[in-house]
């Protein structure tokens, strides 16, 4: 790999005795992580089941290392949610946050959905989870792997922090802020991040990341916890950008983060002004460890203003508008969905409690979608599907994860079935998958068209 002249010079400076072993890293095969999903399936079920040989990632009990030669991502265990591929190094952020059940919980810059998924698991369907990405087509990716993870506690929308900082003051427990940056942690892994780099860029990032902690601070409440993040090894964004909001807000304290093995601390001696509880928070180097670059800072509010009156979301209140739901789910379901019901045009939802109103903001996913409600039918969602248990649906159609018929569903086509008429919860090995509809000895096919496996995988 060619990386940068100005990047070599900077990291020799930086890391003197350690710089060739550095530059060593970039000569080793990238570690591969997965995270798996306890929303869906247990670690125990999920060393038991996995095809893979997997390896603990020492920082965070549910991630593990997988072979180079493996391929999780064209596995039907992905489609079904049960883990999500994410680098090793960015998992520590997440075990840093630590959010417990029943918070409520930001991630601010979330595409494509590793921490946030992450954060919803630690969670365990408790409590609001808002999760944003500025720019619209990575907040939709970001929605589509909420809806694979089963998430239904989850409030996904693609605006600026400006703009929910507005809304929000005050507001949240935990709040993530994995900040846009010069990404030299990612070079290894995406040669992209590596053209792209200039020392003009780095200056660019760092002050644009001053600007999102501005606003991520605004949002959490007095005595809550933010982590800052970044895949970068530039202390001008790292230890320099921590350094000058705590200056700027004599209100937040760096807390001491757990250093695994392996890890390093903030340097004071790289920039200068630097406050001196710095060296309190963490930096992950590839030649320490199995993994890429990252940096991380755990911040403590520990006081500020009380917000003003806050206003709520209203749910939906006439309920006839939910008459073929509430048939489907009779239908359907054992042990329906309840809570504060949302139409967002045909869309149903149920909202997450304590939500505020979400009004003149761009929202892409305002709660746990449950389907279309049109013509005075009900079609249920793809979301709806994976966030259900077998034992939460009247019928279910389960499939061997080695089967051809698997591999048939995954892209599109019917199936030949004998049954009772109506929605079947399609599962691989009795894990939701998605839906489909029995009739004269066909299982008709809901999977989503634009999830739909091509070829021959």
């Amino acid at each position: 790999m060619e990386l940068p002249l100005d990047f070599l010079v900077k990291m020799r400076e930086l890391l003197q005795d350690e710089y060739e072993a550095f530059i060593q890293s970039y000569e080793e095969h990238k570690a591969q992580g997965l995270r798996a999903n306890t929303l869906k399936v247990s670690l125990d079920e999920f060393l038991k089941i996995s095809p893979f040989t997997l390896k603990k990632i020492p920082w965070v009990k549910e991630g593990f290392y997988y072979g180079a030669e493996e391929r999780p991502g064209k596995h039907p265990y992905h489609e079904a949610g049960l883990y999500y591929i994410q680098e090793p190094s960015a998992m520590a952020a997440g075990e840093l946050l630590d959010p417990q059940p029943g918070e409520k919980v930001l991630d601010l810059c979330a595409a494509p959905g590793g921490k946030t998924t992450h954060i919803a698991a630690r969670m365990n369907q408790q409590g609001l989870l808002l999760t944003n990405e500025i720019h619209p087509a990575r907040a939709k990716i970001l929605s589509q792997n909420i809806e694979r993870m089963g998430v239904r506690n989850a409030v996904v929308t693609n605006e600026t922090p400006a703009r929910l900082a507005e809304r929000f003051p005050g507001y949240f427990d935990r709040i993530m802020v994995d900040a846009p940056c010069s990404g030299e942690g990612m070079f290894r892994k995406d040669p992209e991040a590596c053209q792209e780099w200039s020392l003009e860029n780095v200056a660019i990032c760092a002050a644009r990341q001053l600007d999102i902690l501005e606003y991520a601070g605004g949002m959490l409440r007095p005595g809550g916890r933010l982590v800052y993040s970044t895949c970068t090894f530039s202390p001008e964004e790292n230890e320099g950008t921590i350094s000058r909001f705590l200056q700027e807000h004599p209100n937040f304290e760096v807390e001491a983060a757990h250093v695994y093995e392996g890890f390093d601390t903030g340097r004071a001696d790289w920039i200068p002004e630097a406050v001196a509880s710095i060296e309190k928070t963490v930096r992950i180097w590839p030649h320490h460890i199995q993994g890429e670059g990252h940096y991380i800072a755990v911040l403590r509010k520990t006081s500020g203003e009380e917000p003003g009156k806050r206003k709520y979301a209203k749910p939906l209140t006439d309920q006839k508008l939910l008459k073929s739901y509430f048939q489907f789910a009779e239908e359907t379901l054992i042990d329906p969905p309840k809570g504060d019901f949302l139409l967002f045009g045909e869309q149903l939802y149920l909202m997450p409690k304590d939500i505020l109103t979400l009004d003149h903001l761009k929202v892409l996913r305002p709660g746990w979608h449950l389907g279309t409600i049109k013509k005075n039918r009900f079609e249920p969602s793809h979301a709806l599907a994976l966030s259900l248990h077998g034992s939460q649906v009247k019928n279910k159609w389960n499939i061997g994860k080695d089967s051809r018929e698997i591999i048939s569903y995954l892209k599109g086509e019917s199936l030949e079935a004998e049954g009772t008429k109506g929605w079947y919860l399609v599962e691989v090995d009795s894990y939701s998958l998605g839906w489909g509809k029995l009739s004269d000895n066909v299982l008709k096919n809901h999977y989503p068209k634009g999830l739909r496996w091509a070829g021959n995988r």
